[in-house]
């Protein structure tokens, strides 16, 4: 088995059973590019860009549990939203970086948004979970309600992460709240896991985050 056949259709041995490749391999992706995130690297961007497309097939497929039958077009969804948003975050945060970028030597400096930027994602929230609900729907996702939150409310926190909020870390916790019923009940274990641990993560990164903020706020002051 050739390396890419392997990360698309791999299997790893787990006692009686096993995991595939793609969803263990995407999920790292998706954790180093968190990782990064959290310090504000550029690089964070491309590793993304990975995780997203083994994730993506994924969902897609369907095929991975025995208890969702129908593909999850809210995870698979929000892959392709992902990578769009993931090329918008390297441009920002490389043209943020080549200005200077922050006083620490991160790409950008984190800042709450203003109450006009809030008042925007609230709108976007409500709107794009309305006509994320009516997508997902229509392509016959399982569990279209959890779906459709995990859709808008993962484009919400990347799009805020792009632009330096650090409300976004916040969005990402309710998504994770989410996330993990949806996929408890699905039986995408691995991924479920792991966002178990993304739940600790992004509170962690919260914290930093908010700090620089501060520390930046008062240095300016």
């Amino acid at each position: 088995m050739g390396l890419l056949d392997w990360l698309l259709h791999g299997v790893i041995p787990v006692g009686d059973g096993g995991l595939r490749v793609p969803e263990v391999v995407g999920n790292v992706f998706g954790l180093a590019s968190a990782i990064l995130g959290m310090r504000r690297l550029v690089w964070a961007w491309p590793v993304g860009l990975i995780g997203n497309a083994l994730l993506f097939t994924v969902f897609a497929s369907g095929e991975l549990s025995g208890v969702a039958t129908e593909p999850l077009w809210g995870q698979a969804g929000r892959q392709v939203f992902f990578a769009g948003l993931a090329l918008y975050g390297w441009w920002k945060w490389s043209k943020s970086r080549n200005e200077g970028g922050a006083a620490d030597g991160g790409a950008i400096t984190p800042r709450w948004a203003t109450s006009r930027e809030r008042v925007q994602l609230l709108v976007m929230a409500v709107v794009g979970y309305g006509l994320a609900y009516w997508i997902v729907t229509q392509l016959g996702s399982w569990g279209p309600l959890t779906e459709s939150w995990i859709l808008i409310g993962s484009i919400l926190a990347t799009y805020g992460m792009a632009r330096g909020w650090v409300e976004f870390w916040l969005i990402w916790i309710l998504v994770d709240i989410v996330g993990v019923w949806s996929l408890y009940n699905a039986g995408y274990y691995p991924t479920m896991a792991m966002y178990l641990f993304y739940a600790g993560f992004v509170i962690w990164g919260f914290v930093v985050w908010l700090r620089v903020a501060r520390e930046s706020n008062q240095a300016a002051a």
